[in-house]
């Protein structure tokens, strides 16, 4: 599924339309990035948590030459799936059933 089929399955399931679904996704994802980018964690529960992991500083190697060449450390994003979704995932659970919104 990508962002357009997304756009189109949330405006389907919360009675919006298109535009409206795709600001109420992108307001989504952005939150989402500014929290992470102050640090800060983003739990949704039943469904997962964005956290920010540290990776230390490592040495690697360059595939092309073999030459040893050192990686600085950065912080990266990592999200971890929570019970109900790794359920649904694993077929122990029923996904919910969409439902369609009434139309005002």
């Amino acid at each position: 599924m990508n962002k357009a089929e997304l756009v189109e399955a949330i405006a389907a399931a919360a009675g919006l339309n298109k535009t409206q679904a795709e600001a109420a996704l992108n307001a989504t994802v952005a939150t989402i990035k500014g929290e992470l980018g102050k640090g800060r964690d983003v739990s949704l529960i039943g469904f997962g948590s964005f956290k920010v992991a540290k990776r230390a500083a490592r040495m690697g190697r360059n595939p092309q030459t073999g030459a040893a060449q050192k990686i600085a450390a950065r912080k990266v994003p990592k999200f971890t799936a929570g019970a109900d979704l790794k359920a649904v995932v694993n077929g122990e659970k029923k996904a919910p059933a969409k439902k369609a919104a009434k139309k005002k």
